[in-house]
């Protein structure tokens, strides 16, 4: 029997058929799948920051462009996304119309449910040191398709999806623990390696991006020197500590005044700065505008 072939775009377009299903206008939309949001745009779409967090994120139609650190990456209908740990990238829509929209889906992953289902699988072949990545974009597999077509069927039956919702997670994460895209997850997973000592910092800045941090704190929560951890954390995550730092705070901020029309000055205290000036000088450093035209910009494009 010969190998599965990958799906091409034309194949993904049952995906795309229950995306628009449940995305009706261009936004995005938290779905009733714990961690499972739905995103679409009827025209291209500006190049904006961003932090992609542990994920696989799907295009069924139309295509995307991420700005990883030095790289550019295109990727289209029929390709999936996983990112292993939080990455600062700069990304948009650049394939997108009225009559095609730009369609995709975004599942995040639970750390714990990754390890412990790597715990009960063959230990994966190793890996040069030198081949790990952070962010892997390919062809989705056949059997990955068919799980995620299966997890947002789910939709229209409410009634099983709490039950079979976990389930269908679960498959999804065996099949990218054993399909092509294993490469983001095979390097997080190895006890004591410097990308899972650097999770873990991470995991802590995103649950206290309010407060002031020391880089030689951090460092020591990932139990490792701060000149290390210092040149671990770039290598990974593409930029320093406290840019990451930095990012997170005016990600948050940026949510909190498109979602829930908070003005400027309480937006930056919320996320932890003292300085108005201060926010609005890096919001407009990171986001191209200062802060309130930047969300009526975005409000206007949407």
């Amino acid at each position: 029997m010969s190998p599965a072939q990958p799906r091409d775009a034309t194949q993904a377009m049952p995906l795309a058929v229950l995306i628009a299903r449940h995305a009706r206008t261009s936004g995005d939309f938290a779905t009733a799948v714990p961690n499972l949001t739905l995103h679409r745009r009827a025209v291209p779409t500006e190049p904006v920051p961003c932090i992609y967090s542990l994920g696989l994120g799907v295009v069924a139609q139309g295509g995307k462009r991420v700005m990883l650190q030095d790289s550019i990456i295109d990727y289209r209908a029929g390709q999936g996304m996983l990112t292993s740990i939080d990455q600062p990238v700069v990304t948009h829509v650049s394939q997108a119309s009225a009559a095609e929209p730009f369609l995709g889906a975004m599942l995040t992953l639970d750390m714990h449910l990754i390890l412990q289902t790597a715990a009960q699988m063959p230990a994966p072949p190793p890996t040069r040191a030198g081949d790990y990545r952070t962010l892997v974009i390919d062809e989705l597999e056949p059997g990955l398709v068919d799980a995620l077509e299966r997890l947002l069927g789910l939709l229209d039956e409410p009634t099983l999806l709490p039950q079979l919702a976990p389930l269908i997670q679960q498959e999804i994460v065996v099949r990218l623990l054993a399909g092509r895209h294993r490469l983001a997850l095979q390097h997080l997973l190895a006890a004591g390696s410097p990308i899972q000592q650097i999770f873990r910092a991470v995991a802590w800045l995103k649950q206290h991006f309010t407060q002031p941090v020391r880089v030689d704190d951090l460092a020591q929560r990932a139990h490792m020197s701060s000149s290390s951890f210092r040149q671990h954390f770039r290598a990974i995550t593409g930029v320093s500590p406290l840019q990451f730092h930095k990012q997170l705070r005016l990600q948050e901020a940026r949510q909190l005044m498109l979602n829930q029309n908070i003005d400027v000055g309480r937006a930056a205290g919320l996320v932890g700065y003292e300085s108005a000036s201060q926010f609005s000088r890096e919001y407009s450093r990171v986001f191209g505008a200062p802060p309130q035209r930047d969300i009526q910009r975005v409000r206007q494009a949407g």
